[in-house]
């Protein structure tokens, strides 16, 4: 009995410890990586670190000087070296370290090592990020952070920089419309690609920002943001009226910035290449954003009539896509499909959209076209999307760099709720006044009565 008195006292917190540590792993990673995770995987880095990089591959033989000076003074066997290690710098999510590369080192050595890296030190994912030549940071992941997303708390504030996701390696993915002005949004339904539109146009709608929208579902997707939307076409014939007038804006501000700059008024506008953010702060038109939703329907047409209307939109998309960035004008193309065969125009219009974010799509085709061009391999990993996992993507740009991502959950009527909330901040555009949606007043209850109504008596 007292055999078993003596297990229960020893048995019993070690099994409550070891039960509280695997369910804080299953249902809150952060907090089990924070008391568990970081101690062993730093522990496991500092004890086995020159023997992993001998494993890899990643040492070098010192140089001769060293070589020399521990044959005489020690007359140890002289081992190759691995790269310098700086100070070890936890995270609430990782660690991170940086490596002096040794003589004759590339980051690519390092990259290429990341995956043996990754089961040595026992932690969930390790990337390489090149800091300064002969400097590379090694960032390593403790946990799967896109299974539920949680955005950092310190991201930079500024003008048209949103950050509105969440990348693999636990930074924030940022939407920054002046160094990537235009954007291709694809994914199939279900897949989070209107959790993602979202996270974006909220973020919009709280700064001072021309909001403009092209919804062929009906407005189904952007009605509920009409209160801080200032023009929105909800079918094929409103898209037709509503572009020409955006590109007549277009002309409108490159009208102003010659004028400004004193530039001949006949010059092309191909060969103007300032932009709006040149231009005084009290003369400057206010920035325009244009959200596509299902840009196929644009494309699709049954008789001639329709054919004809579709070349002039797509004309002037292509024209927006082309020379909206300098007039401050930035589009946001999205769709559950997008492909060669939508018709003329779609490759050109493709080519023009510098921003890719491809979620689950239905065919590998649409994968290919949205990310095919600028890295194959990023297309493969779109494809590798599983439908449990909502509003998990990959985005990319045509610099060739690309990433896994994940947008944090908003519901529909927080969504609303705040463009309600900023419907004052929407500028005054007189061209877009006849496209402006309409926006059914918000019902009051009327207050109850003082007091307690009595029936009369006789």
């Amino acid at each position: 009995m007292a055999d078993f008195t003596a297990l229960l006292e020893v048995g019993g917190p070690v099994a409550a410890i070891g039960g509280g540590a695997a369910y804080a792993r299953a249902k809150h990673p952060g907090l089990y990586w924070s008391t568990v995770g970081l101690p062993i995987s730093t522990v496991r880095l500092l004890s086995s670190y020159t023997s992993t990089m001998d494993a890899c591959g990643l040492t070098v033989q010192p140089p001769r000087w060293r070589a020399l000076a521990i044959k005489a003074t020690t007359r140890r066997e002289v081992r190759p070296v691995p790269p310098r290690r700086g100070l070890i710098r936890p995270t609430s999510t990782g660690l991170r370290i940086r490596l002096r590369l040794a003589p004759g080192q590339e980051p690519a050595d390092i990259a290429a090592s990341a995956e043996r890296l990754r089961h040595a030190w026992g932690v969930h994912a390790v990337y390489v990020r090149d800091i300064k030549p002969g400097v590379v940071e090694l960032r390593l992941v403790g946990f799967d952070v896109l299974r539920k997303v949680r955005m950092p708390r310190r991201t930079a504030d500024d003008f048209l920089w949103l950050p509105v996701a969440l990348r693999e390696d636990a930074t924030a993915f940022v939407r920054d419309y002046r160094t990537v002005p235009h954007e291709l949004l694809l994914g199939a339904t279900l897949s989070g690609k209107s959790m993602y539109l979202r996270n974006l146009l909220t973020q919009l709608a709280a700064q001072p920002v021309v909001l403009v929208g092209i919804d062929c579902k009906r407005g189904v997707e952007l009605a509920p943001f009409a209160a801080r939307l200032s023009a929105l076409a909800t079918d094929p014939e409103q898209a037709a009226e509503l572009l020409p007038v955006l590109v007549k804006e277009m002309e409108d501000r490159y009208d102003l910035i010659k004028a400004r700059q004193g530039i001949a008024p006949g010059t092309p506008d191909e060969e103007i290449t300032s932009d709006i953010w040149g231009l005084p702060e009290g003369e400057r038109p206010t920035p325009i954003v244009l959200f596509i939703d299902e840009v196929a329907e644009l494309f699709l047409i049954a008789t001639r009539k329709e054919e004809e209307r579709r070349d002039e939109m797509v004309t002037q998309l292509i024209r927006l896509a082309q020379l909206g960035r300098a007039a401050g004008i930035y589009l946001e193309v999205c769709g559950q499909r997008f492909g060669a065969e939508l018709g003329k125009g779609a490759t050109m219009l493709r080519a023009q959209l510098t921003g890719r974010v491809c979620h689950r799509v239905n065919d590998e085709a649409s994968a290919k076209m949205a990310l095919g061009d600028i890295a194959p391999e990023a297309a493969y990993a779109a494809c590798a999307i599983a439908a449990e996992r909502p509003g998990l993507a990959v985005a990319g740009d045509t610099s060739g760099g690309w990433s896994r991502i994940r947008t944090p959950y908003l519901s529909l009527a927080d969504a609303a709720a705040t463009c309600r909330a900023t419907a004052h901040l929407a500028p005054d555009v007189p061209a877009l006044t006849p496209f402006r949606p309409y926006v059914p007043p918000v019902p009051v209850k009327a207050p109850g009565p003082v007091t307690t109504p009595r029936p009369v008596t006789e």
